[in-house]
């Protein structure tokens, strides 16, 4: 028995040992090998990794049938079956590809695919090139390059994109075709409601890419006074999960005391890869070339992405953002309206008070489902929300003092005080049926059918005393307040608004060289305030055509027209209301692309006429007669030239020029041919980044041209207007032009680890961004920044 019971011991053991393992290599598609590569048995939470030369074992198996993965950052992941017999050693290698996701991104974006949340813009199931509507795509990849940390900083690579204001460096206000502070969205959403564009301030970690439709948006997004801008959008699109793990986390250091981190983490959260995760964050400190200025903010953008089956999917994402600043007044002009006599205020001069600060909380969220219907059919649904407060507090130039002979003495300005909060809050219901590529005979359809419900509300309040002290530019002057600020009552405002639009739009492609663009959308809004109630309806039509030459080639031509609700309330001299303004749109031009799709150039001629304006009336001492009338004609028209891509395998180019002519015509308010304020007849820009092969390889050096060309400070009045510096009759002067060169280095050190070098304004050149006379902004001096970036 004793035997017996040994054998049976000795057997046991054996089989214990008798276990079967899978050893290989793991290299790429030309053989280089692939170092500490991810090993898994699919279904299960075993693997390991592979060595520095690539060899892997899985050992511990027992016989049966396994599938086995190998994946690695940059590359698609592989997995084979295999099946195993008892004691084996199996020889399995493995080759991966380049991830062509990855490679294929340029500075436009992906080579293949539309950019992401591009349909929020467009409504319709087709990429940039296609669109009859003029757009740019900033993607990840340029804003890393770049080191950019503002939209400005980003959007200065697409022509006719400038910006507006900075109002003391608190808001971001940017400008397209001659037109005010156009919308900025960020996933579709407006962050700050206010129809002027007065701005907003955001993160560039979490931003995926940036797009600009430039332009009337009133197809897609409403009305002018909503999101339907004549002059465009700029809509900024967070990062979204990704299935394949990975990551990066970097640390900035640079001028000015900046401080900054980020990380970035994505990947799947199951074994089925069902759904994903990513989140991104950065916390940032710096204090400012101004003596006294400093900012401070946090941000953090989770998402989750669920694929429900194999048409479903839902995604949910959240952005979140803090930032506390210093406002800075900037400096005066030394003279009247009509000189330019900007004061090179001395970066030590600070003109405000020790606690200015302006404070910006804004939070949006989105929950978005995709549903295939057939593989023709598609069904789009999306909610949007974007929270907004701010809460400023600062110091207020006022008017010049005078000496005891009533001369202006320029450099001697009263100082005020005021605060200010906002809150707004805004919303966006989308559903879309998309149709690709459906026949009716030999005839194609590419069309979109849907509707879209907003809604806005904001409050404010504010206070202030105009007149606490008076300074002089010229010495250093006190920045502590006094105890009794005087302040005047508070003044409470705000409004709601709701809006309704039905969209239809129809790609007809007649054969392989002719489409046509068919769209039609109505509006209905509806703004409500203490006092009124007052609904107003639109219909705006889309009209035009793509001949396409060549394959590459589309040429194209378009009409549409934007309303404007928020003055058809105003009477004429009858008493009768005069209704909705309108502005008309007409483009035409050319879009290519090159290289399969690595490099692409646009051409586009606008021009955009509002003749249906609701003008004041006044009598021959420019007294306001109280009723209005039907007239006018403002007008911008130009070009804009754009080239983005990869002229070389390793040089990547962007560069664009736009000529903006925009004038007020035939204005009871403003001298004929003036042009609106802030607006410059001459943008241009260039940038081009060089990869070394061979003996560098890893290194890269780019650099930037980036022209704005000369602008009026303000409106010029015919005698009727005063706002704010506007002295009737007298021309406003011009700020001067100005030219910023940038240039980054970077090396990559091995796989994961990543150096770069920016140097901003080379040549230390100034320029000026200004609200009319009320804020005058110069731009950062020469800086530079050194970031380290390690990769997972």
């Amino acid at each position: 028995m004793l035997k017996y019971i040994s054998l049976l011991l000795v057997f046991s053991v054996q089989l214990g040992f008798a276990q079967s393992k899978i050893t290989g290599k793991i290299t790429t598609t030309d053989n280089q090998i692939i170092p500490f590569a991810n090993v898994t048995i699919d279904g299960t939470y075993k693997g390991t990794s592979a060595d520095q030369n690539g060899y892997y074992t899985l050992g511990n198996l027992k016989a049966g049938n396994y599938n086995i993965k190998v994946s690695y950052v940059g590359y698609s992941p592989v997995t084979k079956a295999v099946t195993l017999e008892e004691n084996q050693t199996l020889n399995l290698n493995f080759e991966l590809e380049l991830n062509t996701d990855l490679d294929e991104v340029e500075v436009f974006g992906n080579r293949y695919k539309h950019p992401d949340k591009i349909e929020a813009l467009t409504r319709l199931p087709l990429a940039p090139y296609e669109q009859i509507q003029s757009i740019s795509i900033i993607s990840d990849k340029l804003i890393t390059q770049q080191g950019n940390l503002t939209i400005a900083d980003a959007t200065k690579n697409v022509p006719g994109v400038y910006t507006f204001a900075t109002y003391g460096n608190k808001r971001e206000s940017m400008s397209s075709r001659g037109f005010r502070g156009i919308p900025i969205l960020k996933n579709g959403v407006r962050v700050h409601s206010d129809f002027r564009g007065v701005g907003v301030l955001t993160d560039m970690q979490g931003v995926d890419n940036i797009q600009v439709l430039k332009g009337a948006a009133s197809i897609t997004q409403g009305v002018a006074t909503d999101l339907g801008s004549p002059g465009g959008v700029i809509n900024l699109v967070t990062k979204t999960p990704k299935y394949v793990f990975g990551g990066n986390a970097s640390l900035r250091a640079g001028s000015f005391g900046q401080a900054r981190t980020t990380f970035d983490v994505y990947g799947p959260l199951t074994k089925t890869e069902n759904t994903a995760f990513r989140i991104n964050g950065a916390l940032e400190r710096a204090d400012s070339f101004r003596e006294g200025v400093s900012s401070d903010r946090f941000y953090i953008n989770p998402s989750f992405e669920w694929k429900a089956d194999d048409k479903t999917t839902v995604t949910l994402e959240m952005d979140y953002f803090e930032d506390s600043r210093t406002p800075d007044l900037g400096t005066v002009n030394l003279g009247e309206n009509d000189q330019n006599n900007i004061y090179d205020l001395p970066d030590n001069q600070f003109l405000g008070y020790e606690n200015d600060k302006s404070l910006t909380t804004n939070a949006t969220y989105s929950v978005r489902v995709d549903r295939v219907l057939t593989d023709k059919l598609s069904l789009k649904g999306a909610f949007y929300k974007s929270s907004l407060d701010l809460d400023d507090k600062g110091a207020s130039l006022g008017s010049v003092i005078e000496d005891v002979n009533g001369n202006p003495v320029y450099n001697q300005r009263v100082r005020g005080y005021s605060v200010s909060t906002r809150s707004d809050d805004n919303s966006v219901l989308q559903f879309d049926l998309i149709g690709n590529q459906l026949q009716t005979g030999s005839i194609s359809h590419t069309f979109q059918v849907g509707f879209d419900y907003r809604t806005t509300s904001f409050s404010t309040t504010s206070q202030r005393n105009s007149a606490i002290d008076t300074i002089d530019v010229f010495t250093t002057n006190a920045h502590t307040l006094p105890s009794d600020l005087g302040f005047s009552s508070v003044n409470v405002g705000g409004s709601k608004s709701k809006a309704i639009g039905f969209v239809a739009q129809d790609v007809i492609t007649i054969n392989k060289w002719l489409k046509t663009f068919l769209g039609l959308r109505y509006s209905k809004t509806q703004s409500i305030t203490e006092t009124e109630t007052t609904e107003k309806d639109a219909f705006n039509p889309l009209g035009g055509i793509i001949v396409s030459p060549l394959k590459n080639i589309n040429v194209f031509a378009s009409y549409t027209n934007s309303s404007y609700p928020r003055t058809a309330t105003r009477l004429d001299v009858n008493g009768n209301e005069l209704g909705n303004e309108r502005f008309d749109q007409f483009e035409t031009g050319i879009k290519t692309n090159w290289l399969d799709n690595k490099l692409r150039f646009n051409f586009t001629f606008f021009k955009i006429n509002n003749k249906d304006i609701n003008l004041p009336v006044y009598d021959e001492n420019w007294v306001a007669t109280g009723y209005y009338q039907k007239g006018g004609n403002d007008e911008r028209k130009g070009i804009e030239v754009e080239l983005s891509g990869r002229i070389l395998d390793n040089l990547e180019v962007i560069t664009g020029y736009s000529y903006i002519d925009a004038q007020y015509k035939e204005h009871t308010s403003f001298v004929y041919g003036s042009a609106p304020l802030n607006t410059p007849k001459h943008t241009f820009n260039a940038y081009a980044n060089y990869n070394f092969k061979q003996k560098l390889e890893g290194l890269s050096v780019g650099a930037g041209v980036y022209y704005t060309g000369e602008r009026p400070i303000n409106d010029w009045s015919a005698g009727a207007v005063t706002h704010e510096g506007i002295v009737p009759n007298q021309e406003p002067f011009n700020i001067d032009a100005y030219t910023q060169v940038n240039a980054q280095v970077a090396y990559n050190i091995n796989q994961h680890w990543n150096f770069r070098f920016l140097l901003n304004n080379v040549f230390n050149e100034i320029g000026y961004n200004a609200y009319r006379t009320r804020f005058i902004n110069q731009t950062d001096p020469r800086n530079f920044a050194g970031v380290l970036t390690y990769s997972f």
